[in-house]
């Protein structure tokens, strides 16, 4: 069993789906959790769960692609808990269309949420994690970043850009012994996927080699790993958790 009781997280987008997924992961190892969101009332609920668990955690509201709501949040978790020792970017949006008809402000705005907001919080991390010469910075792309999506020229060109920050960043901290991975869901059964028609729920199961979606669990379960002491000698790394769909 995965034991992280020693050790602090930061999951960004926590309070719903896969995020929530991640923190409740973390917390049964142990781990204290703070969890951020946009939506604060959806993080305290998370955080509610978390507690009952029996470990810390706290619900802090942020905007991760505004700069001093980012530094504000990293001072409050240090507040809270003294260290960081974890980071989950995994805050994400979709505003899905045709290149041609996509807007100017849907392509900023995708790119605003998914990628800019890796590139500050993991910044503010990577300060706490130098210091303390150790720490995961843990990045939730997508296997639309390798492949590429139809309809999703903003969504994938920002979880490619999620590959390549990570690859890089990961680079810039390996000699202060701070990892930094990437996990690629496929396609994980989730709220919207509940909502399309059977007939597009089929086509999408055909075109995975175990012919079933995957779980907000299976995705969580990877990050937990790549967060513990058994991945310490892996960094730069996509661990895609798509049921074979990329190979």
């Amino acid at each position: 069993m995965i034991d992280l009781r020693s050790k602090t997280a930061l999951v960004t987008g926590g309070g719903r789906g896969i995020g929530r997924e991640i923190a409740l992961r973390f917390a049964q190892a142990g781990c204290a959790v703070a969890v951020s969101d946009i939506d604060v009332t959806t993080a305290q609920t998370t955080v509610k769960e978390l507690e009952a668990l029996g470990v810390r955690a706290v619900a802090l509201q942020a905007d991760v692609a505004n700069g001093s709501d980012v530094e504000a949040m990293f001072k409050s978790i240090v507040a809270a808990f003294g260290a960081l020792d974890i980071l989950v970017n995994n805050a994400g949006i979709t505003r899905d269309g045709l290149l041609v008809r996509m807007k100017e402000e849907e392509w900023d705005l995708v790119l605003r949420v998914n990628l800019k907001s890796a590139f500050l919080c993991s910044k503010e991390a990577a300060r706490i994690m130098m210091k303390a010469r150790s720490g995961r910075i843990i990045n939730i792309a997508s296997v639309v970043g390798i492949n590429g999506n139809f309809g999703q020229v903003n969504y994938a060109a920002s979880k490619a850009g999620l590959i390549g920050l990570t690859k890089t960043v990961a680079r810039e901290l390996a000699s202060r012994f701070i990892t930094v991975n990437a996990v690629a869901p496929g396609f994980i059964a989730t709220a919207m996927t509940d909502m399309l028609p059977d007939a597009e729920k089929e086509k999408l199961v055909k075109n995975i080699p175990m012919q079933k979606l995957g779980s907000a669990a299976d995705v969580a379960n990877a990050v937990l790993f790549l967060a513990s002491p058994l991945a310490e000698y892996i960094t730069g790394q996509v661990l895609t958790v798509d049921g074979g769909l990329v190979m």
